[in-house]
């Protein structure tokens, strides 16, 4: 007779558990890291990069010349990027 007591008091207890509120869900914000780049533009190719190094000053001089409005557009691309993401 006791262990059908302890099997209807342990019943009761199961049952009563479940009697209870339902758990609340909970939204919880974790901050994860994301690249505030996501293309990187390519660098361009320089002309002073190709020369030969026994070329004449004069024609270094040149291409350098040529070489600076491709990198100031380059730059001002990075530039652009870069106070994107402050």
């Amino acid at each position: 007779m006791k262990i059908v007591n302890l099997t209807a008091l342990a019943s009761l207890a199961l049952l009563a558990a479940c009697a209870g509120p339902a758990p609340v869900t909970q939204r919880v914000e974790i901050p994860v890291f994301t690249p505030c780049v996501k293309v990187v533009p390519q660098r361009p190719a320089y002309e002073f990069d190709k020369l030969d190094p026994a070329v004449s000053d004069g024609r270094k001089v040149m291409a350098l010349a040529r070489d600076w409005a491709r990198s100031r557009k380059y730059e001002a691309e990075l530039m652009a990027l870069l106070i994107g993401c402050l």
